[in-house]
């Protein structure tokens, strides 16, 4: 249990751009993501907005035919997993035995289940696809990532909701510590702005309605948040045993030493009360990385910009930062990305280093009427220079699943 994990390869899909450079421009300007549904007519639902990944061309990561063959979420997370390890220039071909993949996802591939369930009430059980299956099974995105990139170490997939990705990010974490791989490509992909999942959320009263204001809608933390904006979109990283990749002349860009993981056991769909399952979620990551609170210099929250996790939220980082919570720097990346469900921890976490690789604090943006509950320094609106030597990031998900990372610089 010796064995330390560094980050040595990064790619991302998202609503701010198709690779890890325009994505991180777009959190460090403070640039929102979200715009009216184009993917479909929006007008008959109460919720018209989404962020959506824009002119992402799968064929840049895989065949035509593999493309063919795949549900968006996989295309997606293909693409984020190609970039990671050409980020992180590993000779996969030389270590495939040593190299496994953990890409969660929250949902799968739905879209693919409902186009199929329609093609049956339609035309028939004879004209469903014979790709039906492995298109919609929620593994099938490690599956295709392992298979392209001949990756035959440890290959698993986290379904947790909203917390998937972390957990993938953390477990494989504990897989390269007990000396089950070397590395692991780990992260989380979502493509869920299909007409079913937003209504789905809108009739929950769970997503934000401000349809005239796209770009103001997801607004973590302010006194007017109604709700989160649903989003899609991937996210990967190249986690590597530390020896391993300074014997290979790796780039570090930082080092994952805290993992916690918890449950609410209260409700399928609210936090518990004071955030009390994911105060032990931190308490836990910080025990792991034998750090005290005060050693965190940013935090990236779940920040949703609903009701009550921002409520939440905020009790449980004063439980476990005290004093230290006002003074500590805390954003929802959230107000610029969406909500990626699945996808959400790992694209924070991928933040979460950048903010201590460059030196600047994404901002929470849209953040214009205090509330007087929510009163810690949430980095409103404007990027901030600050020098982050420990970052950590929080994820959580209706089922009551929490995971909490932490990560120091390299």
């Amino acid at each position: 249990m010796s064995r330390r994990v560094v980050i040595t390869g990064m790619g991302c899909v998202t609503p701010l751009g198709n690779d890890l450079a325009s994505t991180w421009e777009g959190l460090a300007s403070g640039r929102s993501g979200i715009g009216r549904i184009t993917r479909f007519d929006p007008s008959p639902y109460e919720t018209q907005i989404a962020g959506e990944v824009k002119g992402y061309d799968p064929l840049v990561a895989m065949d035509r035919k593999d493309v063919r063959r795949t549900d968006r979420f996989t295309q997606l997370a293909t693409g984020s997993a190609k970039q990671a390890l050409d980020d992180a220039k590993l000779d996969t071909a030389k270590e495939q035995d040593r190299i496994g993949v953990a890409i969660a996802t929250g949902v799968g591939g739905l879209e693919t289940l409902i186009e199929q369930v329609l093609v049956m009430e339609k035309r028939g059980p004879g004209r469903l696809s014979p790709f039906l299956v492995p298109m919609l099974m929620a593994n099938a995105a490690s599956a295709q990532i392992s298979m392209q990139f001949g990756l035959r170490g440890p290959n698993l997939t986290h379904v947790s909701a909203c917390a998937s990705s972390a957990h993938a990010l953390g477990e494989s974490a504990e897989m390269i510590k007990r000396g089950m791989a070397e590395v692991m490509v780990a992260g989380g992909a979502e493509a869920a702005v299909i007409p079913l999942a937003i209504g789905a959320f809108s009739n929950m009263h769970a997503m934000s309605r401000r349809n005239d204001d796209p770009q103001g809608a997801s607004r973590p933390f302010d006194k007017d948040r109604d709700g989160f904006v649903l989003s899609e979109g991937s996210a990967a990283l190249v986690l590597e045993d530390r020896d391993h990749a300074l014997a290979r002349g790796a780039r570090v860009y930082a080092e994952l030493i805290g993992y916690g993981a918890t449950a609410d056991a209260y409700h399928i769909t609210s936090p518990s009360p004071e955030g009390e399952g994911n105060a032990r979620a931190m308490k836990m990551a910080l025990a792991e990385a034998d750090l005290e609170p005060r050693a965190i210099d940013y935090l990236n929250a779940h920040g949703t910009s609903t009701q009550p996790n921002d409520r939440e939220e905020t009790a449980a980082i004063k439980q476990v930062f005290g004093d230290h919570a006002r003074t500590l720097m805390i954003s929802s990346t959230k107000s610029m990305t969406g909500h990626l469900l699945g996808a959400a921890g790992a694209l924070e976490a991928i933040a979460s280093v950048m903010a201590i690789v460059t030196g600047r604090v994404p901002p929470t943006i849209n953040y214009t009427t205090p509330d007087p509950e929510l009163d810690l320094d949430y980095v409103p609106n404007t990027a901030r220079a600050a020098t982050v030597t420990t970052a950590l990031s929080n994820s959580m998900g209706f089922g009551g699943h929490n995971a909490s990372l932490i990560l120091t610089a390299a």
